[in-house]
């Protein structure tokens, strides 16, 4: 059995391995770590190139796109490691990244699964939407990040330097140990794509496992590589799967009040669209809240299965507040003022 494996999930991103692979190959070299794509039934020629330039890397070939949550799924079935590291393939790595998240991961075994610091790849001087420096989840579902909330990223001056627990590790760069993610079902098919990692790390909360952000390792992302922001199809998964999330995880005493709160903004957020004059990504909300009231039933196993294997515990990095109150009626826009 290996000690890592890196496993980058592709799908018709030849553009993004050409750029960022051969990095990850040269900066994770190391006894018992190999790097593997994970080909998610790509049409251009992917496969190709990896055969061709990067004969080091093992290929997992698979036979259609299953989205990124189950090409993950599919293809971890096929990997024997004590620890994995999903990446995304616009990501680039740095020199000894893995050693800080390997190193603590060796000496804590109560942490599940943590994140390096999350860059933009773009701008490297600031951290990027999808991670930055660890996740935390708001009394409504809304996720939010250290050194990142909702459209307001903060420049890193290395304020968020210490190791942290979070509630989520972005699916950017998720470092995990792999009986971990088993033992938790690893991530949700249906969601496809998005909140699939937040749904994940929920679950191994709930159950009394850790959740960590070790800052000592930092990675560049691109970011909205697949679907650009605010593309509808990514706005009606990322509500659709957030409501399915909230239904599978939520305490009995919590559901019924969050999802009708929840209601009010979603149907809230729709009509600012339409002010915008987005009524493409309005009509996204629409049908996203729309196909969770259909689909809901197909989630009541998983639903009874996450409550029977909680703990009860309180989480502290679910917080008890309202992340939309904090930033647009007090104004606090960085982390740091959340608590003040």
């Amino acid at each position: 059995m290996k000690k890592l494996s890196v496993v980058i999930l592709n799908w018709n991103g030849l553009p993004m391995l050409q750029k960022f692979l051969p990095k990850v190959v040269e900066y994770s070299r190391g006894e018992g770590v190999e790097v593997c794509v994970a080909d998610n039934g790509s049409t251009d020629e992917s496969v190709a190139w990896v055969q061709a330039n990067c004969p080091d890397v093992r290929l997992i070939v698979l036979d259609k796109n299953y989205g990124f949550a189950d090409g993950y799924n599919q293809a971890l079935q096929q990997v024997e490691a004590e620890y994995v590291v999903l990446l995304n393939s616009d990501v680039e790595v740095t020199p000894h990244w893995l050693e800080p998240m390997v190193s603590y991961m060796d000496t804590h075994p109560e942490v599940a699964a943590c994140q390096p610091k999350i860059r933009a790849e773009r701008n490297k001087a600031c951290f990027e939407y999808a991670g930055a420096a660890g996740g935390y989840i708001d009394k409504f579902g809304y996720p939010f990040c250290r050194g990142r909330i909702f459209e307001v990223v903060e420049e890193d001056r290395g304020q968020y330097d210490t190791v942290a627990p979070v509630f989520w590790a972005t699916g950017a760069a998720l470092f995990i140990r792999l009986k971990d993610y088993r033992e938790a079902g690893g991530l949700d098919g249906r969601f496809f794509a998005h909140m699939e990692e937040i749904d994940l790390c929920w679950r191994l909360r709930s159950r009394g496992r850790g959740i960590v952000c070790i800052p000592q390792s930092t990675v560049y992302h691109v970011g909205a590589a697949t679907l650009k922001k605010e593309n509808p199809r990514k706005t009606f998964l990322n509500f659709r799967n957030n409501l399915l999330m909230l239904y599978k995880n939520l305490p009995e005493g919590e559901l019924k009040k969050v999802l009708f709160i929840r209601g009010a903004l979603d149907w809230l957020a729709a009509f600012v669209f339409l002010l915008r004059g987005d009524g493409k990504n309005a009509r996204a909300v629409i049908q996203a809240r729309k196909e969770f009231k259909y689909i809901r039933a197909d989630f009541e196993a998983s639903r009874a299965e996450n409550l029977a294997k909680a703990t009860g515990r309180a989480i502290p990095e679910k917080v008890d507040y309202s992340i939309l109150w904090k930033f647009h009626i007090e104004r606090r826009r960085v982390f740091f003022s959340l608590k003040s």
